[in-house]
């Protein structure tokens, strides 16, 4: 331990919540995790599913080889080596309504000359179709994707289209352009070895989860579980006391407080927080069959009620992002329609459909449109050891697994700065200062 350092106290224990813990545990900070639930990880987790007899992730979630905030995470536990995925950049598609099967496969420099490539590219397209993406960097803060592309093109329907919606859980017409643009620019801009795609080996919680809560304990972090927190509580600039189901809990004059709560109940407890107030649903349905083990890890399905196929240990598992027109259905109507596709993608039987789990998350993530994008507060507040993580704040990036943990390691390095600044009565977070990049920030101490 650092010592002579107050206590970090991290509330909530999802990603953006470990991911601020590990950092902070490594660099010898004394680091105290509150979760409300029994359980750690938030929405990207495992979980045994007595209907089905196996444990099932309770979402689907593609990590690629640029990701390299969570795969800094994942070394940080010791846990890389429970992913896996193929050696290079492939992508499998099918066209749920021709059956069609074709292999995206970016090459691994940053110069796309897989573009001009027909066996690399979608069928049906040239190569000057794909240079249209370039008109989402002039897009305007207020711009959404289909505004800036062609929709009616067919590489916008069979690619451009579809990765919108798998990045952003937000449907074209509604998407930001320029989110957009810097998601692409992370991942298809950086070539094929950015994008290769892995997917864990077992779970969700045995690669993000189980590992981070083992690396905690032994560096000497405390980890509270059903420790739901009800209220903060403030004097002048700083927070001075919890309020948890189990009574108060008070707080010194160098302790800090990272709040890794989801947004609405950030806006409940901070007063006068602003953050999305709008959201995007997913669908996911999860199937027990047997797959064969040289079926592909994933595929992509154009034109289906499915959106992204996944093998899984124990069978297959089916997502619909931006899931708006199907969230409302009987559940027994998606298991049938969503079987479907999955039997088509992975040649299986169509009947009968086997057991199967159809979960609906109505508010999976914040609507990513220009209008919620104004909506994501900074990392830093007004309180002078108070900060925010999560994947609605404005760290640039959608909210999905590596924003979450980008979120979760900037806290942390805000944390340790200031602890490393002279020390001084007005010592408070870096100041934020907007870049000329929308989203992009950049901090200094002051």
């Amino acid at each position: 331990m650092i010592m002579g350092l107050g206590t970090v106290h991290v509330v909530g224990a999802g990603l953006a919540g470990l991911a601020a813990a590990v950092e902070l545990a490594a660099a010898g900070r004394r680091v105290q995790v509150y979760e409300a639930s029994h359980h750690a990880g938030g929405r990207c987790r495992s979980y045994l599913d007595a209907e089905l007899g196996c444990r099932i992730d309770n979402g689907n979630h593609l990590l690629l080889a640029g990701n390299h905030h969570a795969l800094g995470y994942l070394q940080r536990i010791g846990a890389l080596d429970t992913l896996e995925g193929p050696p290079d950049a492939v992508f499998p598609f099918i066209d749920g309504e021709t059956g069609r099967r074709w292999n995206l496969r970016p090459n691994r420099g940053a110069v796309p000359w897989w573009i001009a490539s027909a066996k690399r590219r979608v069928p049906g397209t040239r190569a000057a179709d794909y240079l249209t993406i370039l008109a989402l960097r002039r897009a305007d803060l207020s711009a959404t994707v289909v505004e800036m592309l062609n929709q009616r093109g067919r590489v916008f329907r069979f690619l451009w289209g579809p990765l919108a919606v798998a990045a952003l859980n937000t449907s074209a017409d509604r998407a930001s352009a320029r989110l957009y643009w810097r998601t692409l620019e992370e991942t298809l801009g950086r070539g094929g070895a950015a994008c290769r795609p892995l997917v864990p080996r077992d779970g969700l919680s045995e690669t993000f989860v189980d590992p981070a809560l083992a690396y905690l304990r032994a560096q000497g972090a405390e980890i509270c579980f059903s420790a739901r927190l009800r209220a903060l509580h403030f004097a002048s600039d700083y927070v001075t006391e919890f309020v948890f189901d189990s009574g108060p809990v008070g707080l010194g004059r160098d302790d800090s407080v990272i709040l890794a709560v989801p947004a609405a109940m950030a806006a409940r407890l901070v007063p006068a927080l602003t953050v999305p107030d709008a959201y995007s649903p997913i669908v996911n349905a999860h199937f027990r069959c047997a797959v064969p083990a040289d079926s592909p890890y994933f595929i992509g399905m154009i034109g289906g009620a499915a959106e992204w196929i996944f093998r899984k240990r124990e069978g297959l598992s089916v997502t619909i992002s931006a899931a708006d027109r199907f969230v409302d259905q009987p559940l027994g109507e998606l298991r049938d329609l969503l079987w479907r596709d999955a039997a088509l993608a992975y040649q299986l039987p169509a009947h009968p459909v086997p057991p199967a789990r159809v979960v609906k998350e109505r508010r999976a993530t914040f609507l990513a449109s220009p209008v919620q994008l104004l909506r994501r507060p900074a990392a830093t507040t007004r309180w002078k050891n108070l900060l925010l993580a999560g994947d609605y704040v404005d760290t640039g990036l959608p909210a999905a697994i590596e924003g979450a943990i980008a979120s979760g390691f900037l806290v942390a390095r805000l944390v340790n700065e200031v602890a490393a600044a002279p020390a001084r009565s007005d010592r408070h977070w870096p100041i934020w200062r907007k870049s000329k990049t929308v989203n992009e920030r950049q901090c200094a101490l002051p």
